[in-house]
């Protein structure tokens, strides 16, 4: 029999928030000459690449926001930026700190908190998503992040670590994100999963196949539609 889950995780980059339209549109008002749908696919391109040297024992855990400013300052002179100095720079990088909630999440994550305990778990540092939880007005209950357990997911002590905090059984907690990789990684751990589609991710000219798999708890829509799913 499936156990009811009592904690609810959720990925945040491209499940909860919108990250290539919030970047296309402030590159859009900030640098209107720069292709921003190209500038913010080059961005996120650098993600996993840069974790992967952390995952590898390459270095040691640096905060995201760390990795992110490496990988701007890596493609602002392919896209004529250059020149930007110091202060535009931090600038430009805090806009993963204010990224836009996607039209269901405020209402979706409102819903699931009234009967779970709703959690971040994102490879986003915990000043960034703090950040980003007020400007969004994503109501958490707890934020966790891979920098309290200084690793990067899909490392188990990242999921198996968020159960500990709040002494749950890994059956007893279940993770959502749109991401396979995230998801199967989870179930791996013992953790539930639950597959939220975001087709427009990448942008409206790079729709992603939201196909269910098997293994997955639950397959939503939205984040409302995982609260009808789970009677929230």
């Amino acid at each position: 029999m499936q156990t009811s889950p009592r904690i609810l995780v959720f990925d945040i980059f491209g499940t909860v928030v919108d990250w290539h339209g919030s970047i296309v549109r402030e590159m859009a008002a900030r640098h209107p000459q720069v292709d921003a749908d190209a500038f913010a696919l080059a961005w996120r391109a650098g993600y996993q690449p840069a974790m992967e040297v952390v995952r590898s024992g390459g270095r040691g855990f640096v905060k995201l926001d760390l990795l992110h400013r490496e990988i701007l300052d890596g493609i602002l002179p392919r896209f004529g930026l250059g020149h930007l100095g110091e202060a535009e720079r931090a600038v430009l990088n805090r806009i993963w700190h204010r990224l836009a909630a996607w039209p269901d999440s405020v209402a979706g994550l409102t819903r699931l908190k009234a009967r779970f305990t709703s959690c971040s778990l994102s490879n986003g540092n915990l000043g960034l998503l703090t950040d980003m939880a007020k400007h969004a007005g994503l109501p958490w209950d707890c934020v966790l992040s891979a920098e309290v357990f200084r690793a990067y997911k899909p490392d188990p002590r990242v999921y198996l670590g968020a159960a500990e905090v709040f002494d749950a059984d890994p059956a007893e907690v279940l993770m959502v994100a749109s991401h396979h990789d995230d998801l199967a990684a989870a179930r791996a751990c013992g953790l539930q999963t639950a597959y939220i589609e975001r087709p427009l991710e990448f942008g409206t000219a790079h729709l992603k196949d939201v196909s269910p798999r098997p293994g997955n708890t639950w397959h939503a829509r939205d984040l409302l539609h995982l609260a009808d799913l789970v009677g929230a």
